[in-house]
């Protein structure tokens, strides 16, 4: 019996690899795949990644040899190096990256070794066929290549520098205001922050990463082959976290950290404290209407592993909402090891309801999830509805939402029903800002 994904959340590895190519300024993609492949992926993340835009070099602008019929049959290694030579003239860039599609590496064409015949100009090669996976894939190949390529060794670390790796951007609709945020959290207990994707930020910053004495991963999976290249190549150990949102994900963050670079105990506490104080001292001022008109909610999340434990403990130890169902959509049905370790993580869900855990990528079965976790109405007198509930997940679980007369914010990708710009959900003042959004949404109508 066939399988299929319905309403998948991610793209092809191609499409990952372009969008993270676009978070990084004045880098400019070269895909070597049939005509149409880079244009109509750069603009699934442009668009469904809260309106992000093309980019330094996106959509349609993005050099692609457009190889046709004759170059399947012949090969085209001879299109891309006509190509590469065109577009360095033509476009201005601090880097070049070769993208691959399916059809080149299916006939076999080294775009890797063709890429590095112009290494002098800045050109670097990747390999990211759609068949090598979904978006995550694609943003692993593309680190893995400039961690090798672009990144320069160093015999010296800096003992209060970290990179951060495993966000996604553009799949993670917030990435910017995000790292911004965790940046300046660090910058606070004395430590730098290399972000890849994050402001002020480029490839000449990036260039100097191996300086960095610690590579911090904020998803349990996607960052850590890039962290393990990162200390084949350049020596630099690696921590597994998690994004920090609110008082509870934040604290955990900043002690480990803490703890990997032996900070000042006393400095990262005063920290935690100070930005404690100031989170409160905003929240404290929704507390009435908060009981008054009981904004409290059952809470469905349906987000990837980079999101779905993160906001359910923020929804449930800090916000005081009651943690019902958990979907998460990026291990596979079949990866029960995977699934048992990230189940795990819900262990620290301190509200006496605990969610159910599920794994799921066909977004079209949520709403039978659902209905498969509470108790029908068998025309009963007296019946406990799940209601009132609040859906967080991508755009496509606004449906969900509607069906179940609940209410809903898209957090996760896909997101095409609002515009983001700086906004992130990271650390006291990101947790602010989600708070701000989910009720919201709530009292919108009021």
């Amino acid at each position: 019996m066939s399988d299929f994904i319905e309403r998948a959340k991610f793209s092809c590895a191609l499409g990952g690899a372009l969008t993270t190519v676009a978070g990084i300024p004045r880098v400019v993609p070269i895909v070597h795949a049939a005509g149409g492949c880079a244009s109509s992926l750069s603009g699934a993340y442009n668009v469904a990644a809260g309106y992000r835009g093309v980019g330094y070099c996106g959509g349609n602008m993005i050099p692609t040899t457009n190889i046709a019929e004759n170059n399947i049959v012949f090969g085209g290694e001879d299109r891309l190096a006509e190509q590469i030579e065109h577009t360095v003239k033509a476009l201005d860039g601090d880097l070049y990256v070769v993208l691959t599609g399916c059809q080149v590496e299916i006939i076999g064409d080294d775009a890797v070794s063709i890429a590095n015949r112009f290494r002098e100009q800045n050109v670097i090669g990747v390999s990211s066929p759609g068949f090598l996976g979904n978006t995550l894939k694609g943003y692993v190949a593309v680190l893995n290549a400039i961690i090798k390529d672009v990144i320069r060794k160093s015999d010296t670390k800096d003992a209060r520098t970290v990179n951060i790796l495993g966000v996604v951007p553009g799949h993670d609709v917030q990435y910017r205001g995000n790292l911004d945020e965790l940046k300046r959290l660090l910058r606070l207990v004395g430590v730098k922050a290399n972000t890849f994707f994050g402001t002020d930020e480029s490839v000449e910053t990036i260039r100097g990463y191996g300086d960095a004495a610690l590579n911090v991963v904020l998803s349990p999976y996607v960052g850590v082959e890039p962290a393990k290249t990162f200390e084949d190549i350049h020596g630099t150990p690696y921590i597994v976290s998690e994004i920090p949102i609110g008082p509870t994900g934040t604290d955990i963050f900043l002690r480990q950290i803490g703890d990997a670079l032996n900070l000042d105990i006393a400095l990262v506490e005063s920290v935690l404290r100070y930005e404690r104080v100031s989170y409160y001292s905003f929240l404290e001022r929704i507390v009435d209407i908060y009981s008054d008109i009981d904004l409290q909610r059952f809470a469905i999340v349906a987000a990837d592993t980079y999101y779905a434990h993160a906001v359910t403990r923020f929804l449930a130890n800090d916000l005081g909402w009651i943690p019902h169902l958990t979907a998460i959509n990026d291990i596979e049905a079949d990866d029960a090891e995977r699934q048992a370790d990230y189940e795990a993580k819900f262990a620290d869900i301190t509200s006496e309801t605990k969610p159910k855990i599920i794994f799921e990528q066909n977004a079209g079965q949520l709403l039978k999830h659902v209905r498969d976790s509470w108790e029908l109405n068998a025309n009963n007198k007296y019946y406990d509805a799940l209601n009132p509930a609040f859906v967080i997940g991508s755009g496509i679980e606004r449906s969900l939402a509607e069906k179940l007369g609940a209410g809903f914010l898209a957090v996760a990708y896909p997101v095409s029903n609002r515009v983001v710009l700086n906004k992130g959900y990271a650390g006291y003042k990101g947790a602010l800002s989600f708070v701000e959004d989910l009720l919201t949404g709530l009292i919108a109508a009021r």
